[in-house]
């Protein structure tokens, strides 16, 4: 397994740091602006803070605020946590599996939440809401996502501990079997099911709103506060497990934290928003290429850069066919393809064959 160079770092790395990360903090309130006032109708700076004010409870209702406030507002803010979640996430997954190609659908959580969604889809049709307006299929969706991720994680276990490239092997062939099963309940599936099961699989925030925000913020937080916590380990794992053992890190309870947190926000985040691609793998690189590999800096990075990208995705999703939309996994795919070409053909940079 190729792996990911801790290396030495240059002099200016600490600086260079700290200008990427002053940037991505300035360049996140911008992108969150241009998602609030750009759209099939086209809001100015006024327009947008009218409507936070009527949001909060204040000023007049009229169209901008109501398009604000029950419509781009909770979509932004939904987008920017789903963004952050994948991309942190990612990053952690790659730093686990010490791959820059790895991303969390390698152990099957993206799978096994497509599959949850689509059972949810076929039997109930998603009709029946849950807690918050947490509809069936969301919860299917998260609940298929944890039950995979858990599959795969006890196919790798061994009397000798739990093994990366098993678990890798194992994500493979247990998504694999959630493909086959899902492509076997599409089968039986109606023609409304089958749109219904396709939209969910190219992603989408059009069905944002405040209780799914509360509930991303509450998941998404978690995340994004519990894996910084991992970051020693992470680094200490670039040099190999055995390094890692040596210098005192408990491995197996590592991996197994990172697993669940892996996928607890990943299955959130496709339960929230359907399956979006190339977050995971593309903003981590991207993030990794300009600061290096410590990942004290590289997830809270990451995390920035990646609810950046998503806004922007859905930004261009919402606007390049007004007053239609594209669904954003379709726009984030098209963004990442590219670059992972890309990364191929740089492959020996990175140690790869």
């Amino acid at each position: 397994m190729s792996t990911i160079s801790a290396g030495s770092p240059p002099v200016n790395r600490s600086a260079r740091t700290r200008r990427v990360l002053l940037a991505l903090y300035l360049l996140l309130p911008a992108c969150l602006l241009l998602a609030l006032s750009s759209g099939a109708v086209m809001l100015n700076a006024g327009d947008i803070l009218a409507g936070l004010v009527a949001t909060l409870g204040g000023g007049d209702a009229n169209q901008a605020t109501v398009i604000i406030g029950q419509i781009r507002l909770p979509r932004a803010l939904l987008g920017a946590l789903v963004g952050a979640v994948l991309a942190s996430t990612g990053a952690a997954t790659q730093g686990l599996f010490r791959n820059p190609l790895a991303d969390p659908s390698l152990i099957g959580v993206t799978a096994g939440a497509s599959l949850g969604a689509s059972l949810a889809i076929v039997t109930a049709g998603g009709a029946i809401s849950g807690y918050l307006g947490f509809s069936l299929v969301s919860l299917g969706a998260f609940l298929g996502g944890l039950l995979t991720v858990a599959m795969v994680y006890r196919l790798a276990q061994s009397g000798s501990g739990t093994s990366v490239a098993t678990m890798l092997l194992a994500g493979i062939a247990v998504t694999a079997l959630a493909g086959s099963v899902g492509s076997l309940l599409e089968y039986h599936a109606s023609n409304d099911m089958l749109r219904r099961i396709s939209l969910w699989r190219m992603g989408g925030l059009d069905g944002a709103n405040y209780p799914r925000l509360l509930i991303a913020g509450i998941v998404g937080g978690a995340v994004l506060l519990a894996l910084p916590r991992y970051a020693a380990a992470l680094n200490a794992m670039l040099l190999g497990e055995s390094e890692a053992r040596h210098l005192g890190i408990d491995v197996d309870r590592i991996k197994w934290g990172l697993i669940i947190w892996v996928a607890v926000g990943v299955g959130a985040s496709v339960a929230l928003a359907g399956t979006i691609a190339f977050v995971g793998l593309v903003v981590p690189h991207i993030v990794r290429l300009l600061i290096g590999p410590d990942h004290r800096s590289l997830i809270p990075a990451c995390a920035l850069a990646g609810a950046c990208l998503l806004l922007l995705a859905d930004t261009l999703a919402r606007t390049v066919m007004a007053p239609s939309e594209l669904p954003v996994g379709v726009v984030t795919a098209l963004i990442g393809v590219p670059f992972f070409i890309s990364l191929l053909r740089r492959r020996y940079q990175y140690g790869m064959q």
